[in-house]
């Protein structure tokens, strides 16, 4: 068969909706300066889509840092990977800062993070080495964990039973192949908001020989008294041996870190084939970053006034009898009941009904990421949000329940064309 021919028949999973959902459900537009209201198809809306958990996208320090950045340096600057000729001091102080920030002997940037997560899995672990990690892991460490040829065993999602068995699997392993142990887990699990349970995998260590890396995309300026990430929240982070975090989500900007034993770090910042041939983090990036790595140490109103939204939302949501499941960061699910069968279609109609009639902007997720016949929104509340807009989606939210209830959302709506 001709190779474009199988692939024009066969999408995949995403792409084969892309006829019906282009444009609407995936890949929508939202216009304007980035904050809580934006405009989706000319009309404003709520937005609790937005992983902007401190507000730092749009504050007016951070534009200015941008912009003079920029007019300075371009986004040329500097060329070249860093092993040839793209190094600058200031991307060396933004790693220092970065490691005495979360504790850290030495840290390496990193252009990407879902790139950065791939590439130091492969390159910490080989084909003797046996990788354990959890059942809800973020598509990186998915990927990631496919690259060495070595063995991986799964344990069912922030169960610990379940991860010691694996743990005595691997152990067993490694002393045939004479490798070690890497264990892999999220800080906070972004799709549901509950964070893993770190000082129980710590205490493993006291049994198991294996080392920690751990993913604190979402962690990472939200959690822990000083937004150091789900470590300090849980008071373990000495014990996190590898801690990756990204720029995309508290820094509201692009890139990340990985931060360790500076032996560690010098031997990732030699062998990361993803960064050893990769341009230079651009300097308006770097400069950017080093201004919101400053203001999340040094400013922790930020944090605590995502903190208020958050716990207003999530209190005001389970007030009024919704499950938002067991979330303990400011990722906050919503999740609904709906009937097996229909249950896109009535997925596909709330979301609907959301933004065209209510104004809210949020993001669906339905099977496979959640069992069938449940439908999630998931909300991200930012330091940006106000008390009115959670009382207004409290009340818009306990208005489509009481729909979904009816069954108001499994006939034909002719008043929702897109």
């Amino acid at each position: 068969m001709d190779l474009f021919e199988k692939r024009i028949k066969n999408r995949g999973p995403l792409g084969q909706y892309q006829d019906k959902a282009h444009g609407y459900f995936m890949f929508p537009k939202l216009e304007g300066e980035i904050g809580t209201r934006m405009k989706f198809r000319g009309k404003e809306v709520l937005v609790w889509s937005l992983n902007n958990y401190l507000g730092l996208a749009n504050h007016p320090e951070v534009r200015k840092a941008d912009a003079e950045a920029a007019a300075k340096w371009g986004l040329a600057a500097p060329m070249g990977a860093r092993m040839m000729s793209g190094q600058t001091i200031y991307h060396e102080q933004l790693e220092r800062e970065l490691a005495e920030f979360v504790q850290k002997e030495s840290a390496y940037l990193l252009n990407y993070g879902y790139q950065g997560m791939v590439s130091i899995i492969d390159c910490m672990v080989d084909r003797n080495d046996v990788i354990v990690y959890d059942s809800d892991s973020h598509a990186c460490i998915l990927d990631g964990v496919r690259l060495p040829m070595g063995k991986r065993f799964v344990y069912a999602h922030n169960n610990m039973e379940s991860l010691e068995k694996q743990l005595i699997h691997a152990s067993k392993l490694v002393e045939k192949t004479g490798g070690g142990i890497l264990l892999i887990t999220e800080g906070v699990y972004g799709m549901v908001g509950d964070v893993a349970k770190l000082d129980k995998i710590v205490a493993f260590k006291k049994k198991y020989n294996f080392r920690i890396l751990m993913d604190d995309a979402h962690g990472f300026g939200t959690m822990g008294k000083n937004g150091r990430g789900s470590g300090e929240h849980y008071g373990v982070q000495d014990e996190i041996d590898i801690h990756f975090g990204t720029f995309a989500k508290s820094m509201a900007g692009i890139g990340g870190f990985v931060a360790s034993k500076k032996p560690i770090i010098d031997y990732l910042t030699y062998s990361m084939r993803s960064q050893v041939y990769a341009k230079s983090l651009p300097m308006p990036m770097v400069m950017g970053s080093l201004k919101r790595l400053d203001m999340i140490r040094t400013m922790p109103e930020l944090r605590e006034k995502l903190w208020t939204i958050v716990n207003a939302l999530q209190n005001g949501l389970k007030e009024k009898g919704f499950d938002i499941g067991k979330t303990e960061s400011p990722v906050t699910p919503v999740f609904f009941k709906l009937d097996v069968d229909g249950g896109v279609g009535e997925a596909t109609n709330i979301t609907v009904d959301l933004r065209e009639n209510y104004g809210i902007f949020c993001s669906i997720v339905a099977y496979p990421v959640v069992p069938k016949g449940v439908i999630e929104l998931r909300l991200i509340p930012t330091a940006v949000h106000t008390l009115d807009d959670v009382n207004y989606t409290i009340k818009s939210f306990s208005e489509v329940g009481e729909k979904i209830k009816a069954g108001f959302y499994k006939k034909e709506m002719p008043n929702m064309t897109l």
